[in-house]
């Protein structure tokens, strides 16, 4: 059975970081691109960033990009989103993603707000 578990969300102060993990299973993680995207209320989904299978590759949305790092542990099945300077603007659902086979997670919910 596919899984994408996220964890990490919170309520945070401005300025504030945050990390988010993504423990993946019942597929072969490490063989895969993964991404997080983010849902902002009344917004559509956007791509915050991506990493290659083996970490040589990393993309960022500009909004995002020297705040946000992107990372993995192909041993321990786990994606990570790194987050410093959060904003009010950060605030959304961030989801982890695997492209190619299409797997979702739930969601977890970043909250940014004084």
């Amino acid at each position: 059975q596919v899984q994408l578990v996220e964890s990490g969300g919170a309520l945070v102060q401005p300025g504030s970081s945050l990390t988010l993990s993504c423990l993946a299973s019942g597929f072969p993680f490490g063989n895969y691109l993964m991404q997080w995207h983010r849902q902002a209320p009344g917004k559509e989904r956007e791509t915050v960033a991506s990493i290659s299978s083996a970490s040589g590759t990393v993309n960022y949305d500009p909004a995002v990009r020297g705040r946000f790092t992107i990372s993995r542990d192909n041993a321990k099945n786990t994606l990570y989103l790194a987050m410093k300077n959060l904003k009010p603007e950060d605030t959304a659902v961030y989801y982890c993603h695997a492209p190619t086979p299409n797997f979702w997670g739930q969601g977890t919910r970043v909250t940014v707000s004084s």
